[in-house]
């Protein structure tokens, strides 16, 4: 996932366009209650996110991260529910008076990565994925959205006798993708009830991005992350010996063609003036040796859009030309294209957003906060905007002195977290959720 760097005329345009549509009273400061707790928790929130980042665990495989979660959230005086959706944890806080419901959540799953930051508290931690050995580490920045929010949950405990409303805390496994042939993340969590009988008027998230600059916030009203869909596509030859390609059919070369055909759907087929989209290919694996051309070849990939008919456009145009191309080759082909439910695009309430965007530049400062390009990134976060108002943002990761658009992103294996975002991170998710249940936001 890329941020660009921020465009000061879309920027211009974002902050007009959403001040008028925030009233004057709208919150300007800093809640002092945000700043004292933000004072008070800060090192127990750095102390829980470098524990979550040296004992990272695959999707539905966060069995530790769970329990500790569970742990605290009691220590805390609260009741969490556990083993949603595998590993899911869910607690609600209530209120001393009545008020609005609203929910946050925190993803908790780590990445198939071996770490090369060289922090003292690097993961070296491995996992089984796709049938492998692999290193695992937080690389996307879960271990701090965890942190922040158990750190957001002691501090609206302790404020709990005076505090307005209802806040569902929903730590979520799987955000990244269940492995093959398994349920998890948010459908499955909503799946269970998630909000049957707890129905939030809005719902709130973040994550630490590494094209963000430490100290500022990115957020867009609208779509903001594209939809995302997995596909799979096995390409079926005749196995022959390397020197007579002749006597059999070659499933790598009709593969390599399949691949370079695939990239003319974007750049030929698809009216990227509308929306930008993305079809690649991310893992291809056939034959075992060098002199053997194999049965058979198989290809995994990622669809990005942010259209539903550019969406469903795609994925007939991706299944046409593996079909088409392999006939050429005659090779066969099986396409499950997709080959699973995907993640919609995830859409930022634009009511929501305008309301809430004073509670974002209060704490870092107008001139800190920027909407960003829209993201090909994806986040299953987007399943709960289609059950209830969302807001998503991003708080940058990135220390002073590095350059942003250089530094290692998120999912690589030398993410750097600067940890002044925790803090950003903690007041901003804190902010939010006061002004809104106290009914102070714009």
């Amino acid at each position: 996932m890329v941020l660009a760097v921020r465009s000061k005329v879309s920027l211009l345009a974002f902050a007009l366009s959403l001040a008028a549509a925030v009233p004057a009273h709208a919150a300007t400061a800093q809640r002092p209650e945000v700043a004292a707790a933000a004072k008070q928790l800060q090192q127990q929130v750095i102390d829980w996110r470098r524990d979550f980042h040296q004992h990272p665990e695959l999707s539905n495989r966060e069995e530790r991260t769970a329990r500790v979660v569970a742990e605290e959230l009691r220590r805390m005086g609260l009741e969490p529910k556990t083993g949603i959706a595998h590993h899911g944890v869910v607690a609600i806080i209530k209120g001393g008076k009545p008020g609005p419901k609203i929910a946050l959540r925190a993803d908790m799953d780590a990445l198939p990565v071996a770490e090369r930051t060289g922090l003292p508290f690097a993961s070296k931690a491995t996992g089984e994925y796709r049938g492998e050995t692999v290193g695992v580490m937080h690389a996307c920045g879960h271990d701090a959205h965890t942190g922040i929010l158990l750190g957001v949950a002691k501090a609206l405990v302790a404020m709990r006798d005076t505090l307005p409303g209802e806040v569902m805390l929903i730590f979520q496994p799987a955000e990244e993708g269940p492995p093959a042939d398994e349920e998890g993340g948010a459908s499955m969590m909503l799946a269970q009830g998630l909000f049957k009988d707890f129905k939030p008027e809005a719902v709130f998230g973040l994550h630490v991005f590494s094209t963000v600059p430490a100290g500022q916030i990115a957020v867009r009203s609208g779509p903001l992350m594209a939809a995302s869909d997995r596909f799979s596509i096995k390409v079926v030859g005749r196995q022959t010996h390397g020197s007579r390609p002749w006597g059999g059919v070659d499933p790598i070369v009709a593969a390599a063609d399949l691949v370079g055909t695939a990239q003319t759907i974007v750049s030929r087929r698809t009216d990227l003036a509308k929306l930008p989209a993305v079809v690649t290919f991310g893992a291809i694996k056939g034959g075992i040796r060098y002199n053997i051309i194999p049965d058979d070849v198989e290809m995994i990939g990622t669809i990005r859009t942010f259209d539903e008919g550019m969406r469903e456009k795609i994925f007939a145009d991706l299944r046409n030309v593996s079909e088409h191309v392999a006939a050429a080759h005659g090779a066969k082909v099986e396409a499950k294209v997709p080959d699973s439910e995907g993640n919609p695009p995830t859409i930022n309430d634009p009511a929501l957003t305008a309301k809430m965007l004073p509670s974002l530049q209060a704490v870092v400062g107008a001139d800190n906060v920027f909407e960003p390009p829209l993201q090909m990134g994806s986040e299953d976060f987007s399943l709960y905007g289609l059950k209830t108002p969302a807001l998503f943002f991003f708080v940058g990761a990135t220390a002073p002195g590095i350059d942003p658009a250089t530094a290692p992103g998120n999912h690589s294996p030398e993410f750097m977290l600067d940890e002044k975002s925790l803090d950003v991170g903690f007041r901003a998710l804190l902010q939010v959720s006061l002004d809104y249940l106290h009914g102070t936001a714009g």
